[in-house]
Parts: structure tokens; sequence; C-alpha cells
């Protein structure tokens, strides 16, 4: 008769059978595109047209095209347009977290028999391509649009504002708009998880409904609120038609719109290639934060 180790065993190798599909089909459909970017941003120019043509050789690979972005990036005409990336992710992850948090809250401890329709309705925005929920905003942010109609109505407004003429403030709720339903279904899963009796225990204990909120709920859903953070800023950091739906004004230009403006210029393509590849190396420092925060996590619980 088989072992329990040998049952064990026989488990693993068939999970890792079944994993196996799938994770070469991930790995083909990232290393191919990243290879084609490295092979693009370190290739060389053609020299009758200027366009950057791709080098498959990484021998003959020249690295050169990397420190002119980076010092575009810090200390040129890039930095700014960088700079107000970071800003606008930052200021739409916070209002996604502080928009988020507590619907993800009232769905896990409050929603009771309502749970399964309130879900439904977050995700139902997912069923509607985002290009056409943008589209849906301009209509509704033109000027003479519902949102003017309604600020002008309860005297907010004198006149009607073009919402859709360089406004940072259009852009950024735009984002959060677009981006919240992303953190919302993590942390609500994180939320929901928590045992109620640790809850009941803080209260018997003499902790009110702050203190059990500050030093019970927020330290329990700590990964959840770091998870949905990073799912959202992750697709912040390379969107380019947000702000190119809501604005369209170099005024609000992230970095996403100028990778898209130096690929589809036909002579920035190496550049556009270079900028992508260090984006999606700062990112990735994003994730390994994270990844390397999860895996503390995990083994202080395991403890």
């Amino acid at each position: 008769m088989a072992s329990a180790a040998d049952f064990s065993r026989n488990r693993t190798w068939l999970w890792r059978a079944l994993a196996a599909p799938g994770l070469a089909w991930l790995l083909l459909f990232f290393v191919t595109p990243f290879y084609a970017l490295l092979s693009v941003a370190m290739g060389r120019l053609d020299p009758v047209f200027s366009s950057a043509e791709p080098v498959w050789n990484p021998i003959h690979w020249n690295p050169a095209i990397f420190p002119e972005v980076l010092g575009e990036l810090f200390g040129g005409r890039l930095g700014a347009i960088f700079m107000r990336t970071f800003v606008y992710v930052g200021v739409a992850s916070t209002l996604c977290l502080l928009i988020g948090y507590p619907v993800a809250y009232y769905l896990a401890r409050h929603a009771g028999r309502w749970r399964g329709l309130l879900l439904g309705l977050i995700v139902a925005p997912f069923w509607i391509n985002y290009l056409m929920r943008m589209m849906a905003w301009q209509n509704l942010l033109a000027v003479d649009g519902y949102v003017n109609r309604f600020l002008m109505f309860i005297n907010a407004l004198d006149a009607p504002r073009a919402w859709l003429v360089g406004h940072h403030e259009t852009v950024i709720l735009g984002l959060v708009y677009g981006y919240v339903p992303f953190l919302i279904l993590p942390l609500y899963a994180a939320l929901d998880q928590i045992d109620s009796s640790v809850l009941e225990a803080a209260r018997d204990l003499g902790a009110g409904p702050v203190r059990t909120f500050l030093h019970v709920t927020l330290p329990l859903s700590k990964q959840g609120v770091m998870a949905g953070v990073v799912i959202i800023m992750l697709p912040l950091f390379g969107d380019y038609y947000t702000p190119s739906l809501l604005s369209g004004s170099p005024r609000t230009r992230m970095i996403g719109n100028e990778i898209d403006l130096f690929i589809n210029s036909g002579v920035g393509g190496a550049t556009g290639a270079a900028l992508t590849v260090i984006l999606m190396a700062f990112i990735t420092l994003l994730m390994a934060y994270y990844l390397f925060t999860v895996m503390g996590a995990a083994r202080e619980s395991q403890r």
C-alpha cells in the first residue's frame, strides 16, 4: 500500500502538472513582449526615416538610451510629467482608500441580506468598457452637461465651467472612479475574514468602537489595504486614456501619455520603449515591497 508520504508527493506533482500550462502561458506572454521592448530600446535607428529598429541579438544591444531617458526624468522635461504622475497616483490612491474602506467595511459587517446586491452593483461597471464609461463622463462634464447644470442649480457655480480643459481635479476624479472598485473587492475580502469573536473580545475588554477599529480591525485588514492599493497603483502609473479623454491638455499629461506619444510618433519608439522598461522597474520595486511585507506577515502568523 502507498504510504501517506507517497500520496502527498503524488498530489504535489499533480497540482504542479495542472499549474504548468497556465504558468508557461503567462511566462511566454510576459517574457516575449518584455524582450521585444528591450530589443527596441537598445536597437538602432533607421538611417532614412529615423525610426526605431529592433535588434534581436542581445550581443548587439546598445544601452545608451537609458542614461538619456533617466536624465530627462530627473532634471529634463520629463521630470515634471513624472512628478505629476506620482501626485496623481498618490492622490487618487488616497481618495480610493478613503472612499473604498468605508464601503468595504459596511459590506463585510453591516450589509446583511443586501450584501450580494451591493457587491453586484460594485462589480457592474466592469461589464461596460472603460472607454465607454469615460466617454459618458465627457457628456456629464461638458459645458452644457448635467454636472454644470446641477452645480448651477444649487448656486455652487455662477456660470458653466469647462471641466474637460486641463483641470487636474477632473483627471484625478476620473482615475478614482475608474479604479476604486478594484480596491473595494480585496478590502472586502480581508474585512470579511476577520473573526467577529475577536472584535467582541475587544469590546468585552472595554474598548469602544473607535479603539476597536483602530487597534483591531485596521491592523487585521492591513494586508487587504496593501493588496488593494497595489492593485490600483500598478495600472494607475501606466494610465494614459483617462487624461486624454477627460482633459487632453499638456497640463495634465501623465507618463503613460508620453510613452504613447513616443511610440506612436514614429521617431521616438526607442525612447518610449526605454521609458516603459524604467517604469516597469519602478513598479517591480513596489511589487517586491508588497510581497516582502506579505511574506513577513505570513511568517509572523506561523510563529
